[in-house]
């Protein structure tokens, strides 16, 4: 099973735990196969960043990185409607058509 991760949960995770974490934790189980396009990055990137000036005890780095390094990328579907009440969350939708699996 592939998923794509919401920014709330991704950021939530890793400087909260709590449901989120569990999600992380499951993902690194092996439950399911984490999908991410470019544009996701940036944006656990930037949100992450934000969050760190108020909870500098918290390194993003290391669960980014193993992110990063074990997910699969792709390149997001052109969309040609808005599907998300804030257009900017089109990405992981975007995310999610291009991940389907290829039909034989």
């Amino acid at each position: 099973m592939k998923a794509v991760l919401d920014t709330n949960v991704f950021i939530s995770a890793v400087f909260f735990g709590g449901t989120p974490g569990e999600v992380l934790s499951a993902w690194r189980e092996g439950a399911f196969q984490i999908v991410l396009s470019r544009e996701i990055v940036y944006e656990y990137r930037r949100v992450g960043m934000r969050l760190a000036a108020t909870f500098p005890a918290v390194d993003l780095g290391p669960a980014l990185n193993l992110l990063l390094s074990h997910a699969e990328f792709v390149i997001p579907a052109a969309l040609t409607q808005t599907f998300c009440r804030d257009p900017d969350d089109d990405k992981f939708v975007a995310c999610a058509i291009a991940a389907k699996p290829p039909i034989w």
